[in-house]
């Protein structure tokens, strides 16, 4: 699908720079290479030419790349422009492509052109956005995945056992004299059972996704004074949180972002856990026991030469996400405290002691690997969206074994079929849906 009208935007942010990039993509493209450089190149080889205005006055001398239609990241005739890195230069140059009828883009309107004009799937498109936000290793090489294309040819697999499936069924619809013999009844079940579970396994990889993009949460709690602020600092290398010796300092959740081998950390420092009749630090509390809620990994911070009723406090919690800090291992060890933790993974350090940084990091590290917070292969990675839509497929096939099963109709279960089918479109795009393409592409950058 070519569309009519060309557009344009910048490809780089604005700020200068040694190069910035302005991407132009339609069918305007060649005309605007011929009256702003005096010439259309060789399609894909890279020009030097002065890049002239409406009036003929030369905006910057620039490299240009034309790209002939269908061998472009859109599919339509395309041209990027490498000026100067100078804001300026790149504005004026974009208010002459639009006197020359060009449009400025919408947000991720490139990419969306090049789903719609097949070259590639909307798991690939969504990738695009992905490989530009991601912040790890494992983030980038999940979208690296994704945007190579695998998401959508393990759906397309399963797209086609479905579709033999459908004809094998759909074949008695065809021919309704004749009885579905037991064998294929058999081979029916057994094959949406196994595609039942093949879809199974990308639903229970969905949980590890947020962990994976967005960052393992990791909420910093404890009673007053045991050291959560000083733990924060410590993980920093700075002084981001306030330390006192007075209780309920810390009133309100403090959020930072550490790099820890190939893992982002969103570091939560929560207000101290006790009995309080302030109505501000108890409002700290409750908030900090929701943080604790949504965590993937709860470091309890515990001052190791004194008393603490904590343990009781947070008797419910799952310990599989719990990690005992001990801290203050440098005074005298309140034994009756450090053994009723003793069912717990502990690590004992002293925040005053720079050097114990690495050993809390080292714990963290073999905590979240033993553990299985993240996933322990570089297996593909579903959105939520992808998520909803294999699960309805999911439901749907389920629905049809219970039909084969019960001797149903064959219309009913080919119904159910095709209702799988499409659910597994959407993931792709097969199946079209005009609001759930601008939420996608909404969230992309104006030149992407």
């Amino acid at each position: 699908m070519i569309s009519k009208d060309t557009i344009c935007a910048m490809a780089t942010p604005t700020a200068e720079s040694a190069v910035g990039i302005i991407r132009v993509s339609g069918c305007l493209s060649p005309s605007i290479i011929k009256n702003c450089f005096g010439k259309i190149p060789e399609a894909r080889f890279a020009s030097l030419g002065n890049y002239r205005n409406l009036a003929g006055d030369i905006l910057d001398n620039a490299i240009f790349i034309y790209f002939k239609s269908p061998n472009s990241y859109t599919g339509e005739d395309a041209l990027e422009i490498f000026t100067h890195g100078n804001p300026f230069i790149m504005q004026n140059i974009l208010e002459d492509l639009c006197s020359r009828g060009c449009r400025y883009a919408q947000a991720g309107e490139f990419t969306r052109r090049a789903f719609q004009n097949g070259k590639m799937d909307l798991s690939q498109a969504e990738a695009v956005s992905l490989l530009i936000n991601a912040r790890n290793e494992r983030a980038l090489k999940a979208s690296q995945r994704q945007l190579a294309g695998e998401l959508g040819l393990r759906i397309n697999s399963y797209s086609q056992d479905l579709i033999n499936i459908c004809a094998l069924v759909e074949a008695y619809i065809d021919f309704p004299e004749e009885d579905l013999p037991e064998e294929n009844t058999r081979k029916i079940i057994e094959d949406l059972e196994s595609f039942s579970k093949n879809l199974n396994v990308l639903i229970e990889n969905s949980k590890y996704t947020n962990v994976i993009h967005q960052g393992i949460n990791v909420a910093i709690v404890g009673e007053p004074n045991a050291g959560k602020s000083s733990l924060l600092n410590l993980l920093l290398d700075s002084n981001r949180a306030i330390v006192s010796e007075i209780a309920g300092t810390t009133r309100d959740f403090i959020s930072e972002k550490i790099v820890l081998a190939q893992y982002n950390l969103n570091l939560i420092d929560t207000a101290g856990i006790r009995s309080s009749e302030n109505e501000i630090e108890n409002a700290g509390i409750k908030k900090s026991f929701e943080i604790i809620a949504n965590a993937d990994l709860i470091l309890i911070v515990i001052d190791s030469s004194c008393k603490s009723s904590i343990r009781e406090e947070l008797k419910d919690l799952d310990k599989s996400k719990c990690l005992i800090v001990l801290n203050k291992s440098d005074l005298s060890t309140d034994e009756k405290t450090v053994a009723s933790f003793g069912d717990f993974d502990i690590v004992k350090i002293s925040c005053k002691n720079k050097n114990d940084s690495h050993l809390v990091k080292e714990k963290i590290l073999s905590f979240i690997n033993a553990k299985k917070i993240v996933p322990q292969t570089d297996d593909i990675l579903v959105s939520a969206r992808h998520c909803r839509s294999l699960v309805e497929a999911k439901d749907a096939a389920i629905r049809a074994i219970n039909l084969v099963k019960e001797n149903a109709p064959a219309e009913l279960l080919a119904s159910e079929l095709h209702s799988a089918l499409d659910s597994l479109g959407e993931i792709v795009g097969t199946i079209d849906n005009e609001r759930v393409l601008d939420k996608i592409f909404s969230s992309f950058c104006i030149g992407k």
